[in-house]
């Protein structure tokens, strides 16, 4: 409501919004999730995934409106420009794309007071601080962010409690996955979005989610962003820990390695790059036994995994006995196998 308004207000011929959550998730965030995918292993990509969305949705409304030119308003400094730009002229097929912040090389002191000028409010906060609320979480940029010796205030984060104002209770949630998408938040079942928001709320209320990003840049400086994403750290914390009981220890150590591609493949803007496919088809395929329960204590800044559980679980106390003790091999079974697993680092240590 408040962009329709402000629209209206800018003098818009006429103004659209857009509700793309579910297509955003299905898209990319589920792959997100069974990827465990964190950038620089703290990360969890919230604005990237957004990029990709949108400039789908804003491009095929620019065709259905009949329309020749789409602008954004990315600076010539980010990441973003990359995103809406590689995006839009593959979507929207012809389409010119302008960037008027970018052309004119504006700063957000520029633009303020270019729309002061002109009668329109804008809050001081917007101008000290670049804030992007998504589904996947939310990011700031700004002052503390340019310096890698501060951190940011903890007003400074408009969506979760600080750990220190949390509860002093611990509180505990179980989130159901089937094939490695949230299906139920304390045994209700609900459509991913929904579930997302909701747990975005309850981990927020205990001050989880907030952390400091310092990464490569797309054009290869370095960048940081202060971000907060409870929903999204929960869930790939719990979703991990169910694959842990699952996987064989060869397809997490390679799908590690893929997810971790992907996520920087997507960060880059490289969304639509043919192997973004191939790599979602091991990702799917990946998840057909992430199916099951993972309790989670939410307490103070902390989404803590108490415990996993699924039908698939290779923790199977039926098959193997687990302790000093196990029926799927003797003593002298193991003495033997401690014998060769040592046989290669023998032979190196006495070829000099």
């Amino acid at each position: 409501e408040a962009v329709a308004a402000r629209s209206k207000e800018l003098g818009a011929a006429s103004h659209q919004t857009i509700d793309a959550r579910a297509d955003l998730f299905d898209t990319i965030l589920r792959r997100l999730i069974a990827g465990n995918v964190l950038r620089g292993n703290v990360y969890p990509l919230c604005v990237g995934p957004e990029r990709v969305i949108q400039a789908q949705h804003v491009a095929q409304a620019a065709r259905a409106l009949g329309c020749e030119t789409v602008a954004h308003g990315s600076t010539g400094a980010g990441n973003d420009q990359v995103r809406f730009d590689v995006a839009m002229r593959i979507v929207g097929d012809g389409l010119t794309v302008l960037a008027p912040i970018r052309e004119h090389s504006l700063s957000r002191e520029d633009t303020t007071t270019y729309l002061r000028e002109r009668g329109f409010h804008v809050s001081s906060k917007t101008t000290d601080y670049s804030i992007n609320q998504g589904l996947w979480g939310t990011t700031m940029g700004g002052k503390e962010t340019h310096d890698t010796s501060l951190g940011l205030p903890s007003d400074a984060y408009p969506g979760t409690t600080a750990p220190a104002d949390a509860p002093d209770h611990a509180q505990t949630i179980t989130l159901t996955f089937d094939k490695g998408i949230p299906t139920q938040l304390d045994g209700e079942a609900m459509e991913p979005v929904a579930l997302i928001e909701v747990l975005t709320q309850i981990a927020g209320a205990h001050g989880v989610g907030r952390g400091m990003h310092v990464g490569d840049t797309i054009l290869g400086i370095k960048g940081r962003v202060a971000f907060e994403a409870p929903a999204a750290l929960t869930l790939i914390a719990a979703h991990r820990e169910l694959e842990k009981l699952v996987l064989s220890r060869w397809q997490q150590f390679q799908k590690a390695q893929l997810g971790d591609f992907y996520g920087m493949l997507l960060h880059e803007g490289q969304f639509f790059d043919p192997v973004m496919r191939d790599l979602e088809a091991y990702i799917d395929a990946s998840q057909e036994r992430v199916s099951g329960e993972v309790t989670v204590e939410l307490f103070k800044g902390s989404a803590r995994v108490v415990g996993a559980s699924s039908p698939h679980s290779m923790f199977n106390t039926g098959v193997a006995t687990y302790g000093e003790t196990n029926t799927l091999w003797d003593g002298r079974d193991a003495a033997g196998f401690t014998q060769i697993a040592g046989i290669q680092a023998f032979l190196a240590s006495r070829a000099g």
